[in-house]
């Protein structure tokens, strides 16, 4: 295929009565020698199913295809669409990139491909079914053992688990690009835990919302069918009656870079998303740790690769995974999709044996072509791949060192004789494949469209009869036009695929009717300890950072006082308190209060730059806010979109005060500011959206945890020292603003600015919710509401502490709160009463703390059985599944 010029390309678009595509998108757009293009042909003319697009995308206008472009990435941010690229500063806040041109597939043509895709995932599966089982493959002499055998993919402790209806190989994904000459061929297989399919359906998401007339008049096929599949095959394989099986998406955790598409699609299906550390296996079968009781798990989807799934009998140093789930899967009372050992069929070898293993086990020629492969233990591919060795790349798949790969055509002279003296030593431990290079499609680059190597992954899920295809899958992108290589990793663009239909297609949602006779509700699945421990420090983060952010706006506003006013307007006094109230409620020592505070007190300067903008300060404001994005990334699934476009707001925030630090303090509060409407906003959403259940009740426990120790440190750092009347009537306004409760004192107090006063709103008043008093009163109900075992006695740890609490600050009489004592010597006057008692809070607060966590977030594990030690087929199942 040559490179046609751009005159000749007009010419021939005009000649073809094309002439009206869009030339600034399309100017300079020359396929790549011999690659083929999905949009142009090798004459250049436009393919007949891109001329819609393209005169769509005229219509629009080049500035209305760059904002349709923005609104995508606005779309993908604010979702909290993510992909981590290892290496990567933004690590896991790096946004998932979105191409808002998707690659088009004509509809024949896709059907042509689904079948190809259909035969493959079952001559897969039954390859498993045999390896796994009788190995009648092996035995006669299809697939040579040495192939499998010391491949780190071929479990052994996998073998001779039983797997239901025979369909180890749920899910199956295939990496696809074409040939020079426009033919479809597979690249890889993926069938140990296929990822992008929850990525394809947000793409289709947000492409549906900035494209939305063009999506709906291209008739593009529905992904709702596929999902719904998915659905169907988990409820069907899974132990006991499909419509009460209990289904989890199994993570490795908020580190792995594809974590956003774990808790999506824990969400879209309906699924609780679960790690290893949630789960154990008793009796025979698999528990999630829920609060006080186990919740009886029938079937996991897992994201953990095979070799981590069971550190007792696979990987034993993984902490990834649950011990014993071999043990479950065995006793027939977990299905797992898709099956451990599934890894052995992304061994490159098989490649070079499924066109004769597909005539053995189906009857039938391979319909899907793919990638030349060599397996170097066969002598004659040996040989071949030894002289070609520039030609192809080469995978080493076991044997001495870890698995790599070298690129032939890169090696240097000793070092492509080291590779060829360790293929002739250990030759079962290499494959060689053909460097391919794959297909382009045009991709909005720079404002305009531009060929790129793309790879399609496709996606099937093992239905009644089949396999069912997703229509499309997740394309991916290259942003160099040379790479020989096209993966999330190396970074590029992730694009949705629309197969067109010939008519329009229905509406699909993942929500079916009911079925008559079928319970119309069933018990919401319950919160393990991890999520109802990351939630309660949400609550305390939130609440920890937003009493902060209030107390520095109060003091840089005094602060300002100092250098605004004429000097006869003294506020040193009050601004020292609330200085040294900072390092009191952050716990930043020595601060405003230790060594050096002097100093630091009549210079705050750089004290408060440093509370403000230092991330790798403990207790300072952008490590709280640190704090808060990982523990809300950890409970992804339980967020909804509103609340996690704050939580993105929130580390803009996070981003403003530390990648460009301010070297002064003006100008900070426009970021401190919106900081307290982002935060108060969290706490709306968690408050207003979330099911009021025992995660809620745990989130809510810490942000009235927190905001009750902030509140004592505050009263005790101001308050309990005694100052003159002018600077304790400053004092106490501060106070007021911190507290936000100035608008309601002044309101309900007539006589000035009184301590009593204060502490009547402040400290006492169960009405007030900026009040101490009703910090604690919230906390007591939360605490007598959260979830008990029978064995509990009548009142935990924590429901005493809070009854003591409680009772304490009812008790407490103002007015002597509000005395102090007489000065001794050089002591000055002090509110010693009042300081004991926010003392005995702020360390029963701490007290609680330690309880709920002792009560609901260890777990010590107990003896228990792997195996019901009785046999019983259905093992007893402590806990209530009802």
């Amino acid at each position: 295929m040559s490179a046609i010029d751009p005159v000749t390309a007009t010419a021939l678009a005009a000649a073809s009565g094309d002439a009206s595509e869009p030339s600034t998108l399309l100017d300079h757009y020359l396929p790549l020698p011999s690659s083929f293009d999905e949009m142009r042909a090798g004459d250049g003319r436009l393919r007949p199913h891109w001329q819609y697009m393209l005169e769509s995308l005229r219509t629009l206008g080049p500035n209305s295809i760059a904002a349709r472009s923005r609104e995508a990435r606005r779309l993908v941010r604010d979702n909290g669409v993510t992909y981590n690229v290892y290496g990567d500063p933004r690590g896991m806040s790096r946004p998932w990139e979105l191409d808002p041109i998707p690659l088009l597939v004509r509809g024949d043509e896709w059907a042509e491909l689904e079948r190809g895709l259909i035969q493959r995932a079952e001559l897969l599966n039954q390859i498993l079914v045999d390896l796994h089982g009788p190995r009648q493959l092996v035995r006669k002499g299809l697939i040579p053992p040495e192939l499998i055998d010391g491949y780190p993919g071929y479990l052994l402790p996998c073998v001779g688990a039983e797997v239901a209806d025979n369909q180890p190989l749920v899910l199956h994904g295939a990496d696809l690009t074409r040939d020079g000459q426009g033919r479809w061929y597979v690249l890889d297989d993926r069938a140990q835990s296929p990822s992008g399919a929850g990525y394809a359906l947000e793409n289709r998401v947000v492409l549906s919302r900035v494209l939305p007339s063009l999506f709906r008049d291209s008739h593009v096929h529905r992904l709702a069918g596929f999902f719904r599949a998915v659905r169907r095959a988990l409820g069907r394989l899974a132990p006991g009656e499909p419509d009460e099986a209990r289904i989890a998406l199994m993570t490795p955790g908020p580190s792995n870079e594809a974590y956003f598409e774990h808790a999506y699609l824990a969400n879209y299906l309906g699924y609780g998303l679960v790690q290893g550390s949630d789960l154990s296996v008793r009796d025979g079968a698999l528990w999630l740790r829920t609060l006080g009781r186990l919740e009886r798990i029938d079937a996991l989807i897992r994201r953990v690769d095979d070799l981590w799934c069971d550190p007792l009998e696979l990987r034993e140093d993984s902490l990834l995974g649950v011990p014993g789930l071999l043990a479950a899967v065995r006793a027939g009372n977990l299905t797992v999709a898709n099956a451990l050992g599934s890894g052995v069929l992304e061994h490159p070898g098989l490649f070079s044996l499924l066109p004769r293993l597909c005539q053995h086990l189906l009857g039938e020629e391979l319909l899907l072509p793919q990638r030349d492969t060599w397996w170097c233990g066969d002598p004659e591919a040996r040989e071949r791949v030894i002289e070609r060795i520039d030609q192809v790349a080469i995978r080493q798949t076991g044997g001495l060192g870890s698995p790599r790969g070298w690129l032939g055509k890169e090696l240097e002279g000793a070092e492509r004789d080291a590779l060829i003296m360790a293929i002739r030593a250990e030759p079962a431990f290499f494959v060689a494949q053909e460097v391919t290079k794959p297909s382009t499609t045009p991709a909005y680059i720079e404002g305009r469209l531009q060929p790129r190597p793309f790879v399609l992954r496709s996606f099937l899920v093992a239905d009644q009869d089949g396999y069912v295809v997703m229509p499309g899958g997740l394309s991916r992108v290259a942003l160099n036009q040379s790479t020989p290589i096209v993966s999330n990793q190396l970074g590029g663009l992730g694009k949705d695929t629309w197969v067109l239909a010939t008519e329009p297609e229905r509406q699909e949602s993942l929500v079916v009717p009911g079925e008559r006779g079928r319970p119309a509700v069933v018990q919401e699945s319950e919160v393990s300890s991890r999520v109802a421990d990351n939630l309660f420090w949400i609550g305390r983060y939130t609440e920890r950072a937003e009493g902060l952010v209030r107390l520095l706006r109060v003091t840089l506003i005094k602060l300002g006082d100092r250098f605004n006013f004429a000097p006869e307007v003294n506020n040193s006094c009050c601004l020292n308190l609330l200085l040294q109230a900072l390092t009191y409620q952050s716990q930043t020592y020595p601060g405003f209060v230790g060594d050096g505070a002097e100093q630091r007190l009549a210079q705050p300067t750089e004290e408060m730059l440093s509370l403000i903008t230092n991330a790798e300060r403990a207790g300072a404001l952008p490590q709280t806010l640190q704090a808060l994005g990982q523990a809300a990334w950890s409970v992804r699934d339980r967020l909804s979109n509103d609340t996690w476009r704050v939580v993105n707001a929130i580390e803009k925030s996070l981003h403003a005060l530390t990648e460009h630090q301010p070297q002064a303090l003006n100008g900070v509060l426009d970021v401190l500011d919106p900081l307290v409407t982002f935060l108060v906003a969290f706490a709306a959403l968690t408050n207003e959206n979330m099911t009021h259940n025992e995660g809620w009740h745990f989130l809510e426990a810490g942000r009235r945890l927190e905001r009750g120790r902030d509140i004592a440190a505050l009263l005790r750092a101001t308050l309990v020292a005694v100052s003159g009347e002018p600077d304790e009537t400053l004092t106490i306004e501060a106070v007021l603003g911190v507290t936000d409760s100035l608008i309601t004192y002044r309101r309900r107090y007539r006589a000035g600015t009184r301590v009593g006063a204060l502490l009547d709103l402040v400290f006492q008043d169960e009405t007030n919710p900026r009040s101490l008093a009703y910090q604690l009163v919230q906390l007591q109900q939360l605490v007598d509401d959260m979830p008990r075992t029978q064995n509990q006695p009548l009142r935990s740890q924590a429901q005493k502490i809070m009854l003591r609490l409680v009772t304490d600050l009812r008790l407490a009489e103002l007015d002597q709160l509000s005395q102090a004592a007489p000065a001794v010597d050089d002591a000055p006057a002090r509110r010693e009463a009042l300081n004991r008692l926010l003392t005995s809070i702020e360390t029963g607060l701490g007290g609680l703390s330690n309880a709920l966590t002792a009560q609901y977030f260890r777990h010590e594990e107990q003896p228990h059985y792997l195996i019901d030690p009785r046999g019983n087929q259905e093992p007893p199942r402590p806990g209530s599944r009802a």
